[in-house]
């Protein structure tokens, strides 16, 4: 496949608003693919490069990007910076500068889906001190070679937004009308191998391909999520609930077979290094080959610490025997997805439990089973005096479902309710923090869209605001005055207290008097809310308003 008919099936499918008519788009396309072409047209077509267990990381930021583009166009960074804010959009604005490059020495050759990928493998695989060179010689290349709707999709690809609105419900559905099977096969092979290129190869086998998928060792599987909730609504739907203290740190998956062992963080990185603590702790509580999801605390004094200090160990890459010794770190388990060559996703809570309690011998997460209101509710007062942030209620009969944010599972917590959502704008500070970023634009997700929700300027600290400003620099795409717009990078804790119907924002809803709770380097902006939720949650507001 050529990149240029791939740039053209975008702009197609970029103007079109309906789901069900992208989803038959896609699904006469996907036939065509070869075997090296349908994993990669799978990923790019929803705006990523890797499959999301996999570390690589193609690592361009805009500023190289921009860069690239400027030397191709035979025109100055500074024209290309003028044309992304003039845009808007840093792939229209890269289109419009390609329509009017100058004539350069350059020998074009029409660009190859596949070539494209293995452009960014090698652009993600370049290490050392002429990284960056190398990165921008290919770079070069590829904006040299591309047409300009090419180069549109081009550099939101490295980018990593493609902004078409292809999510994975509507791939996968996809991928299920193509080649004739079922969705919920597509879906659990999806959840299993955590990379749905793969898994429209499988589905081109057919249904038994996609059936006898397996989670395996060493490839990381999205964590299973909740949604907020009540004891209340929980014991009327499930009678007897487990609940589990919810603690205020960072999830883990450990993975382990016979010596070999790996921790991931619920962003699905490699954590290994930065944990040798809880790596020596896990292996010393388990003989058995297992996956097991769990949450590691920071503790001083036998109380826990803000989740906070938990980040610092997983950034930390340097000194860690003196961290070590400064804050002790406990893994608390309480879940099991894999034992000794045995997939247990599809194995009810109850009995995933049990052999959880059969095979690890410490840190097993407290668990109390119970019908009584009562019961769950002194749980609850007694996580709290403990420190932790509150409970999970669990439902004793739901299995466990990778990435999924459904009602099986949900979090009680006091006080205000939270939303993390991503950043992706921001305004210039004043007076002392003039030089640093004052309040910030909000994201939700939709079909693989970033819609706004909200502005938050209160809750931040100054040392804060400077860490704010550290991690998003890098990431602008344009200035106005004093607007900036990020590529979605950095994820939030927002509290709220209530969700109201609102114009201002595209996605009908804001947050009244949102205020920052906390950063949340664990999560990728995969991870935010979706629009769905937030519309969950404000008609759970009006329905419990009582005259």
């Amino acid at each position: 496949m050529l990149f240029s008919d791939f740039s053209d099936l975008c702009t197609r499918l970029e103007a079109i608003s309906g789901r069900l008519e992208m989803i038959d788009v896609l699904q006469g396309e996907l036939p065509s693919l070869s075997e090296g072409e349908l994993p990669v047209f799978v990923r790019f077509i929803m705006g990523r490069i890797f499959p999301d267990w996999r570390p690589e990381k193609v690592g361009v930021g805009p500023n190289l990007l921009y860069e690239g583009v400027a030397y191709v166009a035979g025109i100055k960074k500074e024209s290309v910076v003028r044309t992304i804010n003039r845009e808007g959009d840093v792939g229209r604005a890269v289109e419009h500068i390609l329509t009017t490059k100058e004539q350069t020495s350059f020998f074009t050759t029409a660009l190859e889906l596949e070539e494209v990928y293995r452009d960014f493998t090698y652009i993600a695989g370049v290490g050392g001190s002429r990284s960056q060179r190398e990165k921008l010689k290919v770079i070069r290349r590829l904006f040299a070679n591309a047409q300009p709707v090419e180069g549109k999709y081009l550099a939101r690809l490295l980018l990593g937004e493609l902004r078409i609105g292809i999510g994975e419900g509507n791939i996968r559905d996809a991928i299920a009308r193509a080649f004739d099977v079922p969705s919920v096969l597509v879906e659990h092979a999806y959840q299993a191998r955590n990379d749905l290129g793969e898994v429209a190869l499988l589905a081109r086998e057919g249904a038994d391909a996609l059936s006898g998928v397996r989670i395996e060792l060493f490839r990381p599987v999205k964590m299973m999520l909740a949604q907020q909730g009540s004891i209340g609504a929980m014991l009327a739907e499930h009678g007897a609930v487990a609940a589990e203290m919810k603690y205020d740190g960072s999830r883990f998956q450990f993975h382990k077979k016979g010596g070999e062992c790996r921790i991931y963080s619920r962003k699905l990185e490699d954590v290994t290094h930065a944990l040798p603590d809880i790596v020596q702790a896990l292996v010393g509580a388990t003989k058995h080959d297992v996956i097991l999801d769990g949450e590691v605390i920071a503790v001083r004094d036998g109380k826990p610490l803000p989740f906070q200090f938990v980040l610092r160990r997983f950034r930390r890459k340097h000194d860690l025997d003196l961290h070590i010794d400064e804050i002790t770190m406990i893994p608390w388990v309480f879940d099991l997805l894999f034992l000794d060559g045995t997939t247990y996703i599809d194995a009810t809570l109850s009995e995933r439990r049990a052999h959880l309690e059969s095979v690890l011998g410490d840190y097993i997460a407290p668990q109390l089973v119970s019908d009584n209101t009562e019961e769950v509710e002194e749980f609850y007062r007694e996580a709290l005096e403990k420190g932790h942030e509150g409970i999970m209620i669990k439902a004793p009969s739901s299995p466990y479902t990778p990435g999924v944010r459904g009602k099986n599972w949900v979090k009680i917590k006091p006080a205000v309710d939270t939303l993390d959502l991503a950043v992706i704008g921001a305004e210039w500070g004043e007076g002392r923090r003039a030089k640093l970023y004052g309040s910030f634009l909000l994201a939700c997700r939709d079909s693989g869209e970033f819609i706004p929700v909200s502005k938050v300027a209160t809750g931040f600290s100054d040392e804060m605001l400077a860490i704010m400003y550290d991690l998003l620099k890098d990431t602008v795409l344009s200035t106005s005055g004093k607007e900036i717009v990020f590529e979605p990078s950095v994820v939030i804790e927002v509290g709220y207290a209530e969700i109201q119907r609102s114009p201002n924002y595209s996605g009908g809803y804001a947050l009244r008097f949102p205020r920052f709770i906390c950063l949340r380097e664990d999560k990728s902006v995969d991870d935010v809310e979706s629009l769905a939720q937030i519309g969950e949650r404000y008609y759970s507001q009006v329905t419990s308003v009582k005259p």
